[in-house]
């Protein structure tokens, strides 16, 4: 019978993954999945006395070190991998009683993280609120000629959590006037002027705002001086 090496470990069980038709040198049962070296010989887990527990595959980590916590008995599952020449830590057996109380443990703390994300976005969306009334708040300070709405739909557009738009920039999140005024402007461009049609029909980006330069100024004049104005086409 050829005698196998034992895989390398720091301590504790050890089971191997058998990659060809190995037998139980004790019982002769094969061919093995999962096998013990035994003075050099091919165990089965029954004749090991690890028949009784259940993989656990690696991937979870907080699953698989709160089972070897659970688990009075747990051995490490390698499996030879040709190619790097070394065993490869494939999971766990651990008790099956022992992998649902991990299992228990991991759920109560998920829905303990989905609980904290769901309040942390109630917050979040508060924030975001009071920052798009301040906003709009400064928008028509700027601009007492701006229609509300108008000032909420340009403060809103602008200040979307992580579209990278001006709202959420430094200097916006400061409501310093030279971001406030980027966002009405942009608002302006895209609604009161046909700057989108001329992109669209294929003007570069700079002619085209050269076209609606003055369409712009007008409508900002106007909100400036307290003088609602729309203009379209």
């Amino acid at each position: 019978m050829t005698r196998l090496a034992t895989p390398p470990h720091h301590g504790g069980l050890l089971v191997v993954q058998s990659l060809k038709g190995k037998r139980c040198a004790a019982c002769r049962r094969g061919p093995l999945s999962m096998l013990v070296v035994e003075d050099g010989a091919p165990r089965c887990l029954v004749c090991a006395d690890l028949a009784h527990l259940v993989f656990l595959p690696r991937g979870d980590t907080a699953l698989t070190r709160r089972s070897r916590e659970e688990s009075s008995l747990s051995a490490v599952v390698v499996r030879f991998n040709r190619r790097k020449s070394r065993y490869e830590r494939q999971g766990l057996l651990v008790e099956e009683a022992a992998l649902a109380r991990a299992e228990a443990r991991c759920l109560a703390d998920a829905e303990a993280r989905r609980r904290r994300r769901a309040r942390d976005a109630k917050l979040r969306a508060a924030r975001d609120v009071r920052f798009t009334e301040a906003f709009t708040a400064e928008i028509l300070r700027l601009f007492p000629g701006c229609p509300v709405e108008r000032a909420r739909a340009i403060a809103a557009h602008a200040s979307v959590r992580g579209s990278g738009r001006v709202g959420r920039t430094a200097d916006g999140r400061a409501l310093t006037e030279g971001a406030v005024v980027s966002a009405v402007v942009a608002g302006v461009r895209h609604v009161d002027t046909p700057y989108d049609q001329l992109l669209m029909s294929g003007v570069p980006r700079h002619q085209a705002r050269r076209r609606i330069a003055r369409t712009v100024e007008a409508v900002l004049r106007g909100w400036e001086a307290g003088v609602e104005i729309r203009l379209t086409g």
